[in-house]
């Protein structure tokens, strides 16, 4: 099965950044797509930004031209930089992998990390 490892989480100012790091191992599992999601208390998880083994990215309105999401496929590794942070952006970050089995019946399955927590401070 597929493991997420995250990391970069952590408390920074408002203005400030951080990097998210989250690496994916397994060998069963064919990743299409890897994303990140966050929760706030007393929120629902919502999707923040997610990227497709071929590059393609998509990101929530809240984010876009602040936070960049990439992805090396080969190592099965995304990422995400999060500039200009504000004080909403506070929220336990999940990093997610999707994709199917790489044997029959090939369903498809995804795998979430521990989550990271992200504080911005105002």
């Amino acid at each position: 099965q597929v493991q997420l490892v995250e990391s970069g989480g952590g408390l920074v100012q408002a203005g400030g950044s951080l990097r998210l790091s989250c690496a994916a191992s397994g060998s069963i599992f064919s990743i299409n797509t890897m994303g990140w999601y966050r929760q706030a208390p007393g929120k629902q998880r919502e999707l923040v930004a997610g990227v497709t083994r071929g590059g393609s990215t998509n990101y929530a309105d809240s984010v876009k031209g602040r936070f960049t999401i990439s992805r090396d496929s080969a190592k099965n590794t995304v990422y995400l930089q999060m500039n200009m942070l504000k004080p909403e952006d506070t929220a336990v970050y999940y990093c997610n992998a999707d994709g199917v089995l790489t044997s029959p019946p090939f369903t498809h399955d995804s795998y979430w990390g521990q989550g990271t927590q992200v504080t911005v401070s105002s």
